[in-house]
Order: C-alpha cells, then sequence, then structure tokens
C-alpha cells in the first residue's frame, strides 16, 4: 500500500517540476510582449520565487515573482518585477530607466 504513495509523491514532484516550466516559458512571453510594447530591449529573465498562495482575484494560485533584465537604450541594463498568478500576468514593476 505504501508503494502507491511514493507513487503518487513521485508524479506530484514530476507534474510541479512540469508546471515550473510552463510558467517560466510564460513568464518569458510576457515579458518579451512588454518589452516589445515599450519598445525596450529585452535581455534575460530569472525565477526569483514561487508559493502557493491566496489572492481574492484569482484564489488558490501559484505566484511566481520574475527578475526581468532590459535596456532602454542599448547600453545600460535594469531590473524589473514581473509577477504571475498561475499563468497569468499580475503586474510588471519598473523602475525609472535610460531611454536615446
Amino acid at each position: 500500500m505504501e508503494n502507491i504513495y511514493y507513487l503518487l509523491l513521485i508524479a506530484l514532484i514530476f507534474w510541479y517540476l512540469i508546471y515550473l516550466r510552463k510558467v517560466s516559458e510564460a513568464a518569458r512571453v510576457h515579458a518579451k510582449q512588454y518589452c516589445e510594447q515599450s519598445q525596450l530591449q529585452f535581455i534575460a529573465i530569472a525565477r526569483r520565487s514561487s508559493r502557493l498562495t491566496f489572492n481574492k482575484k484569482y484564489g488558490l494560485v501559484w505566484l511566481s515573482v520574475f527578475d526581468v533584465e532590459f535596456s532602454g537604450d542599448g547600453e545600460s541594463s535594469n531590473n524589473a518585477i514581473l509577477s504571475l498568478y498561475g499563468l497569468k500576468l499580475g503586474n510588471i514593476e519598473i523602475p525609472p530607466y535610460r531611454v536615446n
């Protein structure tokens, strides 16, 4: 009987890793779209954290926070914070940056 629990645990871990990859791909798409709309140069993205949370708008959902590196003038780089609730874009916090 305990073998079923081990298999369930392994399946849950496998699902979580696949889900995190899917969230990372969605964050990359959102970041690139935002940079294209704002005429910024997208450089890189990295996950800061992921956790299960409750939000009034989305309910029980995985909150993932990413650091996005971009450039406004092509020479310097700046960091923004992108938040995803599940696969949906929550918000993007961008500090002031230089433009050409």
